[in-house]
Order: C-alpha cells, then structure tokens, then sequence
C-alpha cells in the first residue's frame, strides 16, 4: 500500500505471508510505504522496479536463497551497497550472527519481533519530522 505523504519506502522479506502482513501492518501505520517478497528473487524484483527502497527488512531462513544470501547480492551492487538491512530469525545461529556483522547489517531481531525496539530502531534512522506551529 503506498502513501504520498510516507516516511520511507521499506522491502520486507520472508516466506512466511502472516509475518509480512503483520510487519507491514505495523510499519504503514507509522508512516512507512511498505514492499513486500516471499523470496529473494522477488526481492530483488521489486528493489529493481522501487529503485527509492530506503531499507531492507529481511528473514535470514527461507526456502532457496536465504536472507544472507540477498545481503551479500546487495553488498555487490553499488547503487545498493550501503543499503540499510534489518535481519530477523527465529532460528539464526552464531555462525549466521557473525556472518551478518561482517555483512554489515543495521540490526538483528529475533522472533518474535519486539516491535517497540523495532520501531525505535527505525524512528532513529528516519526521524519524524515534526511541524512546529507557530502563533
């Protein structure tokens, strides 16, 4: 759902459609334009036809590529080098969290996610800006 007043446009990915629309539910009411995948090959779909995607929310377990294999497909693409990447995983392991550090990911969230921290996490990378009225 798009919004011509939204804050950021964010890609969501997981292979899990309930968690998709709950994250995007979450995230559009505060503001956010919200893309979603089931996969990375329709993430990289969409972040190709939504060129102005400001961050990346991404599971690190799926069926087929996982979500560090579409981390490291962002770190070889120059416009999307320094693409901000949050990971989520109910099941990410030591070896997943060190890789992810060295991949340079904004942010790790296990499931399920504590939304208050999340939208913290975001709030600080996308201020609001507020409009002072003045009389």
């Amino acid at each position: 759902m798009q919004n011509a007043c939204a804050r950021q446009q964010i890609l969501l990915v997981d292979d899990e459609q309930d968690v998709l629309l709950e994250l995007a539910e979450l995230l559009e009411n505060e503001g956010f334009a919200c893309l979603t995948a089931t996969s990375v090959k329709a993430a990289l779909h969409q972040l190709t036809c939504h060129p102005d995607v400001a961050l990346v929310i991404t599971d690190v377990r799926m069926p087929g590529e996982s979500g560090i294999g579409l981390i490291k497909r962002l770190r070889e693409h120059t416009a999307r080098l320094h693409l901000p990447v949050i990971v989520m995983s109910a099941q990410a392991d030591l070896d997943d969290v060190s890789e992810l550090v060295q991949l340079q990911v904004l942010d790790f969230f296990r499931k399920p996610i504590y939304q208050a921290r999340l939208l913290e996490t975001l709030d600080n990378l996308f201020p609001v800006s507020r409009l002072r009225v003045v009389n």
